[in-house]
């Protein structure tokens, strides 16, 4: 039977093989996010095979895996996810499964052998890397509009050691105004801001600052994803300092190779301000994940 763990750093490189191989483009397969938000929902990890699959919900007996990344034969790795449902006395249910996939599922099992159901909060946010970079055409008028409201002594840099103090301070000071110790997510959050800058360079994580005066006002967190998308992980910043949500956007985005042509900024969580501001940068798309719930 599948043995599941918590990650560790150490895991790094049997992981990032594996998403490979698979080459998906969401948020939750990348080992970075992994690691960071593991404690939002408890979750543990294990490889199996050639396979890679994180799963929420053990220890509260209610397993919710997202959908193995790798490659192999799916029949035999869903069976072996359906004994752990088992042994909970509970259905199978796999998470982030995507258009693309349920094809597939439904050939392996039957059309009628499972349930689906999806939240539109968790769908990512897929932009094309020039559209956030450029801002071209009538359609980002408004933001080129908010770029020229930055202060002229702001000053944009890519994210280094020398920021990090800085920036975990500066996150700290917005958890403590906003009475983050009251809300396990943001709890969540400033666990995974620390883990991102403990381990920065291992994870392979690249970022930007932006600063007024020597001051920091911002700054973003992202990663690589797969072979043509970068991950924007994190992105704080003064709001209200005109222009420094999204210069830091405009500038990280300028920053990203071009051969990578997909920035995920990932879900808007179902809040109706954070999705109003994803749909004004206009998405090349947005990338559909649903749940399906074996009967």
């Amino acid at each position: 039977m599948l043995e599941f763990k918590v990650a560790e750093l150490a895991d790094k490189a049997e992981i990032d093989k594996r998403l490979a191989y698979s080459d998906f483009r969401g948020c939750e397969y990348c080992f970075a996010n992994n690691l960071a938000w593991r404690r939002m929902y408890g979750t543990k990890i294990t490889i199996w095979n050639d396979f890679y699959i994180s799963c929420s919900g053990l220890d509260k007996g209610k397993p919710y895996f997202t959908f193995p990344a790798g490659r192999g034969d799916y029949r035999e790795i869903f069976g072996e996810m359906k004994k752990i449902s088992e042994s909970f006395g509970v259905p199978l249910t796999v998470g982030s499964v995507t258009t693309e996939q349920l094809p597939m599922l439904k050939e392996l099992f039957g059309e009628y052998s499972f349930e689906i159901s999806c939240d539109e909060g968790g769908w990512d946010y897929i932009y094309n890397r020039d559209d956030l970079a450029e801002l071209a055409g009538k359609k980002y008028h408004a933001k080129r509009n908010h770029l020229k409201k930055l202060p002229e002594d702001c000053v944009y840099s890519m994210l280094t050691e020398k920021d990090f103090d800085d920036c975990i301070t500066y996150a700290a000071a917005g958890y403590s105004r906003d009475s983050g110790y009251d809300d396990f997510s943001k709890v969540c959050e400033q666990f995974a801001i620390n883990t991102y800058f403990e381990n920065f360079d291992e994870l392979g994580l690249t970022g930007g600052v932006l600063r007024q005066g020597g001051r920091l006002i911002a700054f973003t967190v992202g990663e690589r994803i797969n072979s043509d998308t970068m991950g924007v992980h994190i992105e704080k910043a003064e709001s209200d300092i005109a222009g420094a949500y999204p210069a830091i956007n405009n500038f990280f985005a300028k920053s990203v190779p071009h051969d990578l042509r997909y920035i995920n900024r990932e879900e808007d969580l179902g809040i109706e301000g954070l999705r109003k501001a994803k749909r004004s940068y206009h998405p090349a798309f947005l990338l559909e994940k649903y749940t399906v719930c074996f009967k």
